[in-house]
Parts: C-alpha cells; sequence; structure tokens
C-alpha cells in the first residue's frame, strides 16, 4: 500500500507549518549550540495532532522506511512512512469501531512489533489517551495500572493475555497474534480496514495524549501526564540532543513501555524523518548487535549505560562502520566506558539528562565540547536552575536541578494524574523540581551528583554515590557496581559497593582487597569504599538500578560483605 489518508475537515496547516519551522531551525543549527540556544522558539499551536498534522504530512509519497525491525533469525522488514500513514488510519477506523473514543484511555502492552507503532499513531488520531505498559509487568502491576489509570481498553500480544485474567474490569480486550484466547478481538484485524480516517473532531494541543506510570525506583510509580504538545513538540530538543538528520538511521535500545521508547523510538527520529530502527534478541549479544548495526547502516545510536558497559566487555573494533552520532540516558554515564567507546570507535558518547515527566532537559550536543562526566548544558528552549535543598533559595554551583516554568517549556508534563498535592509540590514557586541533584562548572556544564534521597553523610561528609560508583568502575574487575550508606557506629555511615564482577573474575577476599585498594588509590580518604558486597544489582523493569532496594539489604545486615578493616 502507498496511498495516504486523507483527514478532511481537520487538517491543521498553520500548526505544521509552525512545527516544521521550529524542527528546522534546530536541524539548520545541528552543530550550533549557542544559535541554537539563543533562537530558539517553542512552537505553541492552540490545536495540535501530531499523527495527522505532522506525521500523515511528512508520509505523503514517502517511501523511505519509517520502520524497520530486524528479528533473532535475522530477518528483517522495513514499513515506509507511507505504509504507515495508511496502516495507522486503518487502526484508527478499526479502533474506533472496536468502541474506543476520544477521551478513552488504551494500555498498550506490545513488544517491539510493528502493530505498537501504527496503533500508537491510530490512538492519536482517534484522540485516545495511551498507557504504555512493558510486557514484562505482572498481573500485581497490571491491576494497579487498570485500576489506577481507569483503562477502558487494553491492547496485549497473545501470550500476554493470561496475566489479565487476574486483572477484573470491563475494558475491551484486543490481542495481538495469529490465535488469541476467547473473549479477546484480534488486533490484526484492522489491517482489512478502510484506511480513508476522518477525525470526529479538532484537537487541542493541551487534550491529554500519554500516561506513564514512573519506573519506581523509590516509591509506588506515580501517574505522569503528557498532551498532544508535551511529548510530541517537546521532544524537537530531543531530536536536537540526538544529532539527527532526515536520512538517518536510528537504533535506540528501550523496552517498549518505558517513556525511552517513546523518546526514541517514536517523537524524535519521525521529528526529523528519520528511520527507526529496531533489532529484537531475546539474550544481549554484543556482537551480533554490532553486525546488524553494519548490515543496516546505524548512523546514530543511543542506548542506557547498562548495554554501553555490557558492549565495552566486547571486542568493539568488531563495527566496521561506528555510528555518527552516540549517546547515553536513563541513568549518568560513566567516564570509563566514554574514554573505552571513544579509543574503538573514534566516537565520544554525548550523555544527556530527562525524565518521564519531561523530554531532554540537558546534553551534550552536536559540535559542542563534551566534558566526561558531565550531562552537559540546558537544552534549547529549557532553562535550569540549581536549588539548595536546605535554604530553598537558587544556588550557582550546586542543588536540585529544577526546570524554569517561565515559560514553560512544551516538554514538561501537565503533572501527577489524580494527585494534585504531588503536582503542587513538584511545580511549586513557577519551577519544575526534578529530584535530582546537579552541579554546575564556571561553563555552564551540569554535573550529576545523585538523586536527592541517595546522596548520603559519611563523617559529616556528603556522599555522591555516582561519583564513588565511576572511580569503582575505572577498574577492570567491576561490571557495575552501586553504592549505598552502611550503618557505623563512629562515622553514622560509610559507603557500601555492591559489585558485579566482569568475566575472569571470582568473588572473594582477594578480589575485596583489590578493590579495596584501588579505591584507597583513586579517592579521597572520606570517600573511599569502606564495604564491599558481590552481587547481581536489583534493578526495574526499565533497567535502572534499586538502590532504595540495596540500602534496605543493607541496613538489615549481611554476612556476605567484606570490610576494609578486617580485610587490612
Amino acid at each position: 500500500m502507498t496511498e495516504n489518508t486523507t483527514h478532511a475537515p481537520y487538517t491543521n496547516p498553520d500548526a505544521t507549518a509552525r512545527f516544521l519551522a521550529a524542527r528546522d531551525f534546530l536541524l539548520e543549527r545541528r552543530e550550533d549550540y549557542e544559535a541554537a540556544r539563543a533562537g530558539f522558539v517553542w512552537p505553541r499551536p492552540e490545536r495540535f495532532n501530531w499523527a495527522l498534522d505532522w506525521f500523515d504530512h511528512i508520509a505523503t509519497g514517502n517511501g523511505t522506511d519509517a520502520l524497520r525491525i530486524v528479528e533473532e533469525d535475522g530477518t528483517s522488514r522495513g514499513v515506509s512512512f507511507g505504509e504507515m500513514s495508511v496502516r495507522s488510519a486503518s487502526a484508527a477506523n478499526w479502533l474506533r469501531a472496536q468502541g474506543v473514543e476520544a477521551g478513552d484511555r488504551i494500555l498498550v502492552m506490545l513488544g517491539n512489533q510493528r502493530e505498537l507503532w501504527e496503533v500508537m499513531l491510530g490512538a492519536m488520531k482517534l484522540r485516545a489517551v495511551v498507557i504504555p505498559a512493558t510486557p514484562l509487568l505482572g498481573a500485581a502491576d497490571l491491576r494497579d495500572r487498570v485500576e489506577r489509570g481507569r483503562v477502558r481498553h487494553v491492547i496485549a500480544r497473545a501470550e500476554d493475555t493470561a496475566k489479565f485474567d487476574e486483572v477484573p474490569g470491563g475494558y475491551t480486550r484486543i490481542a495481538a497474534g495469529i490465535e488469541v484466547p476467547t473473549g479477546w478481538r484480534r488486533l490484526e484485524d484492522f489491517y482489512d480496514t478502510d484506511c480513508h480516517f476522518t477525525p470526529d473532531g479538532e484537537t487541542l494541543a493541551t487534550d491529554p495524549l500519554i500516561l506513564y506510570f514512573t519506573s519506581g525506583t523509590t516509591a509506588r510509580p506515580k501517574l505522569v501526564e503528557h498532551t498532544h504538545a508535551s511529548y510530541p513538540i517537546g521532544h524537537l530538543s530531543t531530536m536536537y540532543w540526538l544529532g539527527l538528520r532526515p536520512d538517518d538511521v536510528h537504533l535506540n535500545i528501550a523496552s517498549p513501555g518505558w517513556a525511552k521508547h517513546a523518546w526514541s523510538n517514536l517523537f524524535a527520529p519521525w521529528n526529523a524523518g528519520a528511520t527507526v530502527f529496531v533489532h529484537n534478541y531475546t539474550r544481549f549479544d554484543p556482537e551480533r548487535l554490532m553486525a546488524e548495526m553494519d548490515r543496516h547502516g546505524v548512523s546514530t545510536f543511543c542506548a542506557p549505560p547498562t548495554v554501553w558497559r555490557m558492549l565495552i566487555q566486547s571486542d568493539l573494533t568488531l563495527l566496521r562502520t561506528p555510528p555518527r552520532e552516540a549517546v547515553a540516558a536513563g541513568e549518568p554515564l560513566n567516564p570509563e566506558v566514554i574514554e573505552k567507546v571513544r579509543e574503538a570507535w573514534g566516537v565520544t558518547i554525548r550523555d544527556g539528562f530527562g525524565q518521564t515527566e519531561t523530554t531532554l532537559q540537558a546534553g551534550n550536543f552536536p559540535g559542542a565540547p563534551v566534558k566526561p562526566g558531565s550531562m552537559g548544558r540546558p537544552a534549547p528552549g529549557y532553562e535550569i536552575v540549581l536549588l539548595d535543598p536546605v535554604t530553598g533559595k537558587e544556588s550557582p554551583d550546586e542543588g536540585e536541578l529544577c526546570v524554569a516554568l517561565g515559560p514553560r517549556p512544551a516538554g514538561v508534563m501537565t503533572g501527577y494524574r489524580d494527585d494534585p498535592e504531588r503536582t503542587a509540590e513538584a511545580m511549586a514557586d513557577g519551577l519544575y523540581r526534578t529530584g535530582d541533584i546537579a552541579s554546575r562548572d564556571a561553563e555552564g556544564y551540569l554535573t550529576y551528583v545523585g538523586r536527592s534521597d541517595d546522596v548520603f553523610k559519611a563523617s559529616d561528609y556528603k556522599i555522591s554515590p555516582f561519583e564513588l560508583e565511576s572511580a569503582l568502575l575505572e577498574h577492570e574487575a567491576v561490571a557495575e557496581a552501586a553504592v549505598v550508606p552502611a550503618p557505623d557506629e563512629l562515622r553514622l555511615a560509610v559507603p557500601k559497593a555492591y559489585v558485579t564482577l566482569a568475566a575472569g573474575w571470582q568473588p572473594g577476599p582477594e578480589t575485596a582487597r583489590v578493590l579495596f585498594e584501588h579505591s584507597r588509590a583513586v579517592l579521597s580518604p572520606y570517600k573511599r569504599i569502606r564495604r564491599i558486597e558481590f552481587a547481581e544489582l536489583p534493578k526495574t523493569v526499565s533497567g535502572k538500578i534499586r538502590r532504595v532496594e540495596l540500602r534496605e539489604l543493607t541496613a538489615a545486615g549481611s554476612a556476605g560483605e567484606y570490610d576494609e578493616a578486617e580485610l587490612a
């Protein structure tokens, strides 16, 4: 199919033109950060539907792959922009026939399969509200999402439908797969549905579009609300950070259901008109991944620090044609990883910072100097303020990283749905408070210190877990590390490291002695690691380390730890 959709009478050429102008402004200044910061202005249309007003616009007559998926067996399939436009219109028409209306909430729990993108666009065209969910969720998590999210429709893979047997509710059940259980409707039937779509009303830019449950590293997941402006338009900042061009093939490693998947597998690449590339695998294989990157000409690459740390355990020179742009997000990237990739690929990984609640707030941008260990400078359209956590006053050097809301960046959430108290707390005094502590140098570069609830004191000195973790990762024995406070009678707390060892190293007192010696050599005395335990690090389903769980384990005491003083 190459025919494009029609969506009269609610076409919105003014909104399309304003979005295009803002996008092109950033593309033309892709390697001129100062000019982009000085001149960028968020487009603020009153009415905007990204799927209709932007995606269908660039899809017209466009045979370039919008999406290319490589499966584990090596087979690949591409879907052009034109085909994606048609299929999403058919999906919208079919979903409408199943009872989906504007404002309805749809829980979408699909893998990296073409239907995921077609449903996302189709739901947007209908003005339905999507609640993305990873297929890794269990029945308890799903009950919480269906109940608190007030879900009216569920779209899931056929192999995951049994999880919903324990999830009560009168929601419509739709399954993706060749065979679907009794009581579930077959999603793929939409391919036989008419592709001429007519909206049943206008989309306000302020209408809700996506509800995200946060990953819950420290508390019960919050329900973050984004609009038809805040993620689609807001991700112009993410597009700029990624350094995307319209002819790029962009690989982002992220699980469907999490915000980073929408960041870099949907909005940012298609804002630029680039191809979204996906490699599906059961078990991460660095060599296979690099082979597919070469075979398909991946030119821009984004991965979380966990993946980068696994990649550097392999032979990076196997990648014959490294990507032009390489970035990391999700958690701070340790400088040691950046250096190893630079040595092998001649490419500098550019770190960036954002949250589910926002788009890219700060980053190391193309063409600008990268400071190892820094997450860069404020993105175009964002103003960053640091607040002293004790006095609550603005600090020039270090404090809680906050986004100024006057004027409000397009990429900031509406708030936490159904939680006005938490929203008011997060948005107090004209600032969005991220809960992350950062420092700022004389040139405006920001460096991550830690979550406000992760930073701790030892002997009255403030300790940043990230700094200590970075120091440990300099040693070849360490694949991953997480530092938390351990109770101590004399110092109140001392740094304890949970360490996952690299291949070839065995847990035990001798390895612990080696790491204690390394800690003494590279850290100031008040910062050095005092206790070590070898373990696999607990993580959320989105891959973030659950330090809250490690703090609880430490507080309860462990017989498996090694004490520096005892091994001396």
